[in-house]
């Protein structure tokens, strides 16, 4: 599919690997490229119940690559460029194409989770780690803010004064630290096998469900609750009328395992 990413899918998950190990998977343009394109890609395929993103080599990405990104000044500043009609530019939307998936998006980090790698990490519905990976939200660094949707993702995980903290800091921790900030949902020796526990744990569910489960919360998490409750009943109906739900019904009264079709909402 690319050769910033490469792709392999196998029974249901999408394996995405960023492939610049010799850099770290540090961010190029053309990596921000392939970020914002390849899940696109991926979800054409309804069969995929789930995704695991991942970094090749020895760090799962440790930022902003700024020696390769500043070589081509043109296409930075054209990074930043969006019609009114669009809510991310090309750097928002490297990480927010991976949040508005229909399917479950597992990153599985090792090594650095720096910067954009974080912020990426972060775009993520769970976040599996090792213990020894380090964390850090880079920019402030570099005299920086983070621009790749963190303002949004961060706030839904840690209290405004823990996002300030490390915004302003820079700090450093790792993935036990993590995991006691909220920022991971699991840490362990092996992150790929766990993260791939869950993912098929999930796949036993309607596909369709999850796809509403991931719309629900992101559409509703600050809305009011007027507006969230409208959304429930929306996700709710269209649940209703779907093939999968009559399918979850046949299987339950006959106590078998429901043998779901193809997703059809996202």
């Amino acid at each position: 599919m690319s050769d910033r990413i490469t792709v392999e899918t196998v029974d249901g998950i999408a394996y995405a690997t960023l492939n610049r190990a010799d850099k770290m998977n540090a961010l190029d343009l053309p990596m921000f490229k392939e970020l914002a394109s390849v899940p696109g890609e991926i979800a054409k395929d309804t069969s995929v119940r789930a995704v695991i993103l991942r970094g090749d080599g020895p760090a799962f990405c440790s930022g902003l690559d700024f020696a390769a990104v500043s070589k081509d000044q043109v296409g930075q500043v054209k990074g930043f460029a969006k019609l009114p009609v669009q809510t991310t530019n090309l750097y928002q939307k490297a990480c927010w194409a991976w949040r508005e998936m229909p399917v479950p998006v597992f990153a599985v980090t090792h090594g650095y989770c720096f910067g954009g790698g974080f912020q990426l990490a972060l775009a993520a519905d769970f976040r599996f780690t090792t213990a020894d990976c380090q964390f850090s939200v880079m920019e402030a660094k570099w005299g920086l803010i983070p621009d790749m949707t963190g303002s949004v993702t961060l706030r839904e995980l840690v209290g405004m004064d823990v996002a300030k903290r490390l915004t302003m800091t820079a700090e450093i921790f790792d993935g036990n630290r993590a995991k006691e900030l909220g920022l991971v949902t699991e840490v362990g020796p092996d992150p790929l096998a766990a993260a791939k526990v869950l993912a098929a744990e999930i796949a036993t569910r309607s596909p369709d469900s999850v796809a509403a489960t991931k719309k629900l919360f992101h559409e509703t998490w600050t809305s009011s609750p007027r507006s969230a409750f409208w959304t429930e009943s929306e996700l709710q109906l269209r649940l209703l009328l779907g093939r999968n739900h009559k399918i979850a019904r046949a299987a339950g009264k006959a106590k078998e395992i429901p043998k779901w079709v193809a997703r059809t909402i996202g």
